[in-house]
């Protein structure tokens, strides 16, 4: 029929000072995305 593709998949990575991952997130929704990350990041650093 046709070709089924999988569409956008968002994602973020906080890393640390050594470029090495210390959280992901995966299948990000928008909403409230950004206040969850930067939530995750004062903690972290």
């Amino acid at each position: 029929m046709g070709k089924t593709s999988m569409g956008i998949v968002r994602s973020t990575f906080l890393l640390d000072k050594n470029n090495e991952i210390i959280k992901e997130w995966r299948k990000v929704k928008v909403k409230g995305h950004v206040e969850e990350s930067e939530r995750s990041c004062r903690r972290s650093f």
